[in-house]
């Protein structure tokens, strides 16, 4: 349902710009993420785990683009393939479901050893360190599944999901309280929906790049630049907040153990203050960690790329593969 919602409001601004363009959603898919709802994510592989079966359509030219949530797009995605727009994000931030019968509270007023449900390591691995009275467990499936598991049964006292999602199925009363990066930094993307397309499809990239949002563009640009360079993915905690102020962009990333005992964090900023050039030629299809921004200074992108990079080298340079590594054997031998 989420991911149709998502769809829709791409096509809707599809049709707005292109009043006499005749848009068809040919088709809805369950990718294998869909279907392996009784394992943790981190378990089950990478990324490509929702965005495998969507993209042989596009090879196959059944569909001409693609709507997917961002964070769930690896930083590196096959060849021929690139995002063609990047829509201006929703709150990137973690929001807290609770049972109704804690209705009302915030994590830090649960009685101890309340069982938390999220399926994200990010989350567990930051929380666990914040409020270690707090129990942290796996649940899987999609929004309509988690909320019905929590609201029907007892074994939940609240689960942790992404607020962009919750403000997109109309859900926002469900939100009991909003975790600020201080709480809880985001994932990689985490609010923003991508278009997928073929790399060479001109006249489709053309026509998608109106979508693209530039500061979302920068912002997620550093943090997926970041991501590659720490080379993470679903199986170890990386987590990040971005902010854009006056020409500067401030990121923020960290790393967790497991268990959040063991971490660091750092913040980097770098001007994105270009003007826009006349970028005809053969550059017209750099990407920038799998995005194409035909409509963004390609300074300002090639700037944000380097702050993430930068950013997860001195993190690299502090231990952080030490972190990950370790992470990401206890994640295989759990």
């Amino acid at each position: 349902q989420l991911a149709r919602i998502q769809t829709d409001s791409v096509v809707e601004m599809l049709r707005e710009l292109y009043p006499d363009l005749r848009i068809e959603i040919a088709v809805a898919m369950s990718t294998t993420g869909d279907k392996i709802l009784d394992t943790a994510l981190s378990k089950i592989g990478e990324k490509s785990l929702f965005t495998k079966e969507l993209e042989n359509a596009l090879e196959r030219h059944e569909v001409d683009l693609v709507v997917h949530s961002l964070k769930d797009l690896p930083t590196s995605l096959p060849p021929g393939f690139t995002i063609g727009a990047v829509c201006k994000r929703e709150n990137p931030l973690d929001a807290v479901v609770f049972h109704p019968k804690n209705c009302g509270k915030t994590l830090s007023l649960l009685p101890e050893k309340s069982v938390i449900g999220t399926s994200s390591l990010r989350r567990a691995a930051q929380l666990k360190k914040k409020f270690p009275q707090l129990e942290f467990r796996d649940i899987r499936g999609n929004l309509n599944t988690r909320l019905k598991k929590l609201d029907e049964k007892e074994d939940f006292s609240a689960i942790i999901l992404a607020a962009a999602g919750l403000k997109r199925m109309g859900w926002e009363n469900r939100i009991g309280q909003l975790l600020s990066p201080e709480d809880c930094l985001y994932a990689v993307g985490q609010g923003a929906l991508a278009v997928e397309v073929r790399a060479k499809d001109q006249e489709i990239l053309n026509m998608v790049s109106a979508l693209h949002d530039a500061d979302t563009v920068l912002r997620c640009i550093a943090e997926r630049a970041f991501m590659k360079r720490l080379e993470g993915g679903c199986s170890v905690p990386v987590a990040v907040n971005t902010m854009l102020k006056d020409g500067q962009l401030y990121l923020t990333g960290a790393v967790y153990s497991l268990d959040g005992s063991d971490s660091l964090k750092e913040t980097m900023q770098t001007s994105v203050n270009y003007p826009q050039q006349n970028e005809d030629g053969p550059n017209d299809d750099v990407q920038h960690v799998g995005i194409t921004a035909k409509n963004v200074p390609g300074q300002a992108q090639e700037a944000a790329e380097n702050l993430g990079v930068e950013l997860a080298t001195l993190l690299l340079s502090k231990g952080a593969k030490h972190i990950l590594s370790v992470a990401r054997q206890l994640n295989d031998a759990r």
